[in-house]
């Protein structure tokens, strides 16, 4: 599967067409994961709310989860680049599916109670390559802010 993922990211971003499920899944997990290692420590609260946001968001189980993000961290090791992932997302998610994708960043983000300066420029430059304006990033961060029920930072 890793092997598949990877494929993704090479080639699969530029076709056209219906979104492949895979496709998206292997996308948000692996900014996900991107985002839970901007602050240096992929904890396990980063971690568990990852496959959260995988099981709630794409109906997946544990299992299926915890895969998606190993190999997530295993390609983010390897490749370190957003483009392709945020590519996918801009391609084949309408508008509203990239504002949620903003706030499953800002969830990671948030997991371990402490929003690093790193995980908002990540967040800040995500949102601008899948062409999320300031305003609903912002939105976005609010609405983590209020479900989480934390104070913002």
């Amino acid at each position: 599967m890793i092997n598949r993922i990877k494929a993704l990211f090479a080639e699969g971003a530029a076709k056209a067409g219906p979104p492949e499920k895979d496709e998206l899944q292997a996308a948000a997990a692996a900014l996900l994961v991107e985002a839970a290692y901007m602050d240096g420590d992929f904890d396990e609260d980063e971690r568990a709310s990852i496959t959260q946001l995988m099981k709630s968001h794409f109906e997946l189980n544990d299992d299926e989860s915890q895969t998606l993000i190993e190999e997530a961290e295993i390609v983010i090791q390897e490749s370190g680049q957003l483009y392709n992932f945020t590519r996918v997302i801009k391609d084949r998610y309408e508008a509203e599916q990239r504002i949620e994708m903003i706030e499953m960043l800002w969830e990671v983000a948030y997991a371990d109670g402490n929003v690093d300066h790193f995980e908002a420029n990540l967040i800040s430059r995500v949102a601008g390559l899948i062409y999320v304006n300031d305003r609903d990033r912002g939105d976005a961060r609010k609405r983590v802010i209020a479900r989480l029920g934390i104070g913002a930072s």
